[in-house]
C-alpha cells in the first residue's frame, strides 16, 4: 500500500459475527498491512496510553472464572470458621481454596 503524500489512508471497517471467515479481500487487506513498517500504519484513532496510567492497574480485576454449584460436605468447625465474619462464607472459601490451588501448581 504506497502511498502519496499528499493522499490520506482509507479507513478500512470489518464487521464480523464469531465465526464467520474472512473475505478474500480482508484477508488482501491484513496481510498488506503485516507487510507495511508500523511508523507507516495509522493509529491515531488509538493513542498510547502513558505510563502513568498503568500504575494502578490490577490484572485481571474484572475475570469472573465459571462458578458451579456443589454439594461439599464440610466438617462443622469449618463451616463455623468461615461464617463467623457474616456473609460470604462460600466466597471465602473459594478464595483459600484458589489460594492453596495456585500454590500448588506453583511448585
Amino acid at each position: 500500500m504506497k502511498m502519496e503524500k499528499h493522499e490520506k489512508p482509507k479507513m478500512v471497517y470489518y464487521h464480523r459475527n464469531p465465526g464467520d471467515p474472512l473475505t478474500e479481500k480482508q484477508k488482501a487487506n491484513i496481510e498488506a498491512l503485516k507487510r507495511m513498517p508500523d511508523h507507516e500504519i495509522d493509529t491515531s484513532d488509538i493513542p498510547e496510553l502513558p505510563e502513568s496510567a498503568w500504575k494502578d492497574a490490577v490484572r485481571g480485576k474484572f475475570y469472573r472464572p465459571v462458578k458451579k454449584a456443589v454439594s461439599l460436605r464440610l466438617d462443622a468447625d469449618v463451616i463455623a470458621w468461615l461464617k463467623k465474619d457474616g456473609k460470604g462464607y462460600q466466597s471465602r472459601a473459594n478464595r483459600l481454596l484458589r489460594e492453596r490451588m495456585l500454590e500448588d501448581k506453583a511448585s
